[in-house]
């Protein structure tokens, strides 16, 4: 029965909205503010994300952003001035009860695929289910895709077939009052939404791997203690085999796994960080051992992963990060189109991001840091480029505060890469107030110089302050030996915590900052760094904003040991003593006042203050710190803003930052 309810409820969320409507023009391209850009508008939702082609290049999938609420639409290309078609809303997705859309993709010219995701109280605890509809082109209707007896994830796609319109689907089971030990693989007919099986559940396998034909040829899973386990075929026919079975203690992925599986004999591309960095290699899957030298490596940073070609069984390209997202291709057409907008649009400013099957007609994404940027359609046979639309519904491609990345040395001579966003209205840039943000995570993890879907640091610049991201260590994207260096016994809530410090004193003596002048702010992993900030070192920043951080480490301790095994609860709590690294034990269990701060509570500690803004939409922690670091508190903010239920505590003008 409850299954059932769910089954109801979550489709007919999906199903709220399918009616047609339009993206004019004139809903995209409106005048980006003279002058300075009110705060408010950096929290605008991007007016169009991830566009898809489909196989023939006729119609793009997106996400489109209308009043404030996404919505999943199509445009056919055919069709030049029509209206795009809504398919449903994609809602807010937080609380128990919240349902929304997830990824999207196009099975055939006909079917869209759409991830549903809904927030659940089961037996009073909150749960993520995940579930495929098939949306049909030509009726308009949504179908469930395989969700009878299905369990809490049903939505892992291994291997799409065009021609057949069907699909390799991963899920788990849940059948007389149990769950499978391990999920199933169903081929799916998205027309129809007739299943069968292909692979049963195996205890020892978390996910499967497919190769371009759709045959299951590796497996993947782990144990309580730790172990990973890779099993390989060579065919179909074959069963099974263990070709590795090692645990992992430093969390770095060091364990080779296949990426694409190549028409030669038993032969993949895999990356591996076997010498430190992140590289892609060719692997012999029966030995695992890597034949030949790196086939693409990078000099200073990690490779990403590889990005297969139509028959999946050939590398297209290579994405990475440096100081930015990249794309490297390796088909010959490719990368000769890439050469061509790098020299329009500058090194690095133009991203393919989707194709039509020949690859004639491309979205690519154009966008510098300083800007949102915009989706353009390119038709490399008669060289046309024409906007889609623009990523910001205000800003468009204005450019806003210049971003860069600097290297700066840590205090004990670590090298350490910072995201700096520079406000574009000082006349100089000399000894000006600073906002340090630390990102979340925070293990292979890292900042990087786009605009993004949360530009905190251009609204904080945009109001006069320099932004400094730090990648501290312990971030992803230099290599696992980085990776490590966070992780040591001193580490957490100490080492990376004066990464933060250090960044502040070497941007200090290059004379670009105020040391005296300095707050803090993050969120998640960047909240809890923000806490422990303003507790350990209160005499250094002026004032702290912390957001859905993590608190008490013992507790964090116990909760992770209970779901994810001992060896699962290190991931996190890596520090040597867990009790001195904690906000909330150091800060009250002393006074016998313990409190959990998993939650949306504001805490104060010293002469820096700290406010949690844990349940807050993300324009409101901007606006909360443009009043911060203009005067100091007087009043509890009423409207939108209390039911974020902070207590603030007052804070004196001369201890907030001074603009």
């Amino acid at each position: 029965m409850v299954k059932k309810m769910f089954a109801a409820a979550l489709l007919a969320s999906a199903m709220m909205m399918p009616v047609a409507g339009g993206a004019q023009t004139s809903d995209i391209v409106v005048v980006a503010q003279k002058g300075r850009v009110d705060t408010a508008v950096f929290g605008k939702r991007p007016f169009m994300r991830d566009p898809r082609l489909s196989p023939d290049g006729t119609k793009i999938a997106v996400m489109l952003s209308r009043d404030g609420v996404d919505n999943l639409a199509y445009i056919d290309l055919a069709k030049p001035g029509n209206p795009s078609t809504l398919i449903a809303k994609a809602e807010e997705y937080r609380e128990a009860g919240d349902r929304t859309m997830g990824t999207w993709r196009w099975v055939g010219n006909r079917t869209l695929l759409v991830t549903l995701l809904s927030r659940e109280n089961i037996f009073g605890q909150r749960a993520d289910l995940r579930r495929l509809v098939a949306y049909d082109l030509e009726t308009g209707k949504l179908m469930p895709l395989a969700w009878t007896d299905a369990g809490a994830d049903a939505g892992t796609i291994l291997h799409i077939d065009d021609e057949k319109e069907t699909i390799l689907l991963q899920r788990g089971t849940f059948k007389d009052g149990s769950f499978s030990p391990g999920p199933e693989v169903v081929e799916v007919d998205v027309r129809t939404g007739k299943y069968k099986s292909v692979m049963r559940p195996n205890p020892e396998v978390d996910s499967w791997m497919v190769d371009g034909k759709g045959v299951i040829r590796a497996a993947v899973g782990s144990d309580s203690k730790g172990n990973q386990r890779l099993m390989y075929r060579s065919n179909g026919s074959e069963t099974l085999k263990t070709v590795s079975n090692e645990k992992d203690p430093t969390f770095t992925q060091s364990q080779i796994v296949p990426e694409i599986f190549l028409d030669e004999p038993d032969m993949a591309y895999a990356t591996s960080n076997k010498d430190n960095l992140r590289r892609v290699y060719k692997v012999d899957m029966k030995t695992l051992e890597i034949v030949g030298p790196p086939v693409f490596q990078l000099s200073r940073y990690d490779v990403d992963g590889l990005i297969a070609d139509e028959s999946e069984s050939e590398r297209l390209g290579v994405a990475s990060t440096t100081n930015k997202e990249r794309r490297k291709w390796m088909d010959p057409r490719l990368a000769q189109i890439q050469a061509f907008f790098d020299e329009d649009f500058g090194e690095g400013n133009a991203m393919i991001t989707s194709t039509n099957d020949g690859d004639t007609k491309l979205i690519v994404r154009v966008s510098e840091t300083s800007d949102p940027g915009g989706y353009y359609l390119y038709d490399t046979e008669s060289g046309k480029m024409q906007l889609l639309g623009w990523t910001h519904p205000i800003l468009k491609g204005a450019k806003m505060n210049p971003t860069e990345s600097v290297r700066y040395k840590a205090s004990d001579g670590l090298e350490i890469e910072a995201v700096i966003t520079y406000p574009r209205h000082r006349k100089s840039r000399k000894n000006l107030p600073v906002v340090v943000m630390p990102h979340g995570g925070p293990y292979g993890i890292r900042d990087e110089e786009g605009f993004g879907f949360f530009p905190w640091h251009q609204a904080l610049a945009e109001l006069g302050y320099v932004v400094i991201q730090p990648n501290y260590r312990g971030s992803g994207g230099y290599g696992k030996d980085f990776v490590k260096e966070g992780r040591k016994p001193d580490g957490y809530g100490n080492r990376m915590q004066d990464d933060l410090n250090d960044a502040v004193t070497w941007f200090g003596k290059q004379g670009l900052i105020d040391p005296k002048r300095a707050c803090i702010m993050g969120w998640s992993y960047g909240g809890y760094a923000t806490a422990r900030g303003a507790q350990r070192d209160g005499d250094f920043w002026r004032c702290a904003i912390a957001g859905a951080g993590v608190y008490d480490f013992p507790m964090m301790k116990s909760y992770d040991t209970n779901a994810f095994g001992s060896f699962g609860a290190s991931f996190q709590a890596t520090a040597s003593d867990l009790v001195d690294i904690s906000f909330a034990t150091r800060a009250f269990r002393s006074s016998n006042r313990e409190r959990s701060f998993r939650g949306s509570r504001v805490l104060a500690k010293r002469k820096a203050s700290i406010f949690d803004m844990s349940n807050s939409p993300r324009a409101r922690t901007t606006f909360l710190m443009k009043m911060c670091i203009s005067s100091g508190w007087k009043k509890r903010p009423s409207g939108s803003i209390a039911s974020t239920r902070p207590m603030f505590r007052r804070t004196p003008t001369n201890r907030c930052l001074s603009r």
